[in-house]
């Protein structure tokens, strides 16, 4: 979703590739403010963190839109972190994973796992590989967290992000999802 003011910064080519892509535009509208890094999908919830980017507002207009289409949207308070997504992510079993020491309020997951290294609460969902094994991308960093993804059934891919990691980066940060 874009915020701010409409043909500010990168927005309008933002918008442009994702209506290409044939996908359905909607703008949150001051005074609210949402970041994608904030937004984390589970199944049909949709969990929003509030932060210093993304205001209760925001989370109100995000769930105007998606409600109406079946979502849920639980808002979440998160003080410890820059993004909800720095704190946490979801398998594809809907279970929200995460480091507890960066976790607000773990209840506030309908399932919480908690995860051995920081790194290993930040996957991206490449779906099923041939052979039907879901594949999590991920740090090289979460060695624990890895071995605990491949007993509960994943794939890990894991990749060197460590420079990105030095400016608190993951790979989340560093991924843009289309369903």
């Amino acid at each position: 979703m874009p915020t701010g003011p409409r043909g500010s910064g990168r927005t309008p080519a933002a918008e442009a590739t994702v209506a290409a892509a044939g996908y359905r535009i909607a703008s949150i509208t001051d005074p609210a403010t949402l970041d994608g890094g904030d937004v984390l999908t589970a199944g049909s919830t949709v969990y929003v963190g509030l932060t210093e980017r993304t205001n209760a507002a925001g989370a109100d207009q995000l769930a105007g839109l998606l409600e109406p289409l079946g979502a849920t949207v639980v808002r979440v308070p998160t003080t410890k972190v820059l993004h909800l997504k720095s704190a946490v992510t979801a398998l594809p079993d809907g279970r929200v994973i995460g480091y507890p020491p960066l976790v607000d309020d773990p209840a506030a997951f309908a399932e919480f796992l908690p995860v051995p290294e920081e790194a290993g609460a930040h996957v991206v969902l490449l779906g099923p590989a041939d052979d039907g094994v879901h594949r999590l991308l991920m740090a090289d960093g979460a060695p624990r967290s890895a071995a605990m993804f491949i007993e509960l059934g994943y794939r890990p891919v894991v990749v060197d992000i460590s420079e990105f990691e030095k400016l608190e980066g993951c790979v989340t940060c560093l991924s843009v999802r289309l369903r």
